[in-house]
């Protein structure tokens, strides 16, 4: 009970007492965290290696710079700004990212990717999107159609589409403008739909 709850202290306590020299504080903020941080790695990198590395490596950075941390936004919007920055710096370097984390044949009709394949479709009225969403293999071609963003819009997409983020988070764990945001949403969200149009004609 009492690991618990010490798992569930508020951050800034845990954030102090981190800078005061405490080493059970950060551990107790990386048990806090460190799901959370590891799957939208996966969903970005899509490689449960290179994720639980990067995870690794998310906290072995936190851990050198927690003295850095000033508390102008929250925690694990700071940790998060991290994880998302190494990951897309990683595949970068290494000419590849996906999402078969959000494979199909695992992905429910009411998952946050068949939402947004509705959304993308919803004004065609060519195309039924209760139809489309249900069809897994349609769900597939979402995935494969989102590794063709670049890197910037790919990110501000499952940040908002997939995690659920908000604009004003997505601005602060990306260090980015709000408008920069709302325009690489709106211009991925169009690319999207522009090469799922071409395909399902």
């Amino acid at each position: 009970m009492t690991e618990v709850a010490n798992i569930n202290l508020d951050d800034a306590v845990l954030v102090r007492q981190c800078w005061q020299g405490d080493s059970a504080a950060i551990e107790r903020l990386i048990l806090k965290y460190q799901n959370r941080i590891y799957n939208v790695i996966l969903k970005i990198c899509a490689d449960p290696d290179d994720a639980a590395e990067l995870t690794q490596d998310t906290f072995v950075k936190i851990i050198e710079n927690i003295e850095n941390f000033q508390g102008r936004s929250s925690f694990y919007t700071w940790a998060f700004r991290i994880a998302v920055n190494l990951t897309l710096n990683y595949c970068r370097r290494n000419v590849r990212i996906g999402f078969s984390s959000l494979d199909a044949e695992q992905v429910p009709n009411n998952s946050q990717p068949g939402r947004l394949l509705k959304e993308l479709l919803s004004d065609d009225s060519s195309l039924d999107p209760a139809v489309v969403a249900q069809d897994n293999e349609l769900c597939q071609i979402l995935v494969e159609s989102l590794k063709k963003l670049d890197d910037a819009q790919r990110a501000v997409v499952v940040l908002r589409d997939i995690e659920g983020m908000n604009y004003n988070q997505i601005a602060n764990v990306l260090d980015i403008e709000l408008g920069t945001v709302r325009s690489r949403l709106s211009r991925g969200r169009k690319k999207l739909r522009q090469i799922l149009e071409a395909i399902l004609q």
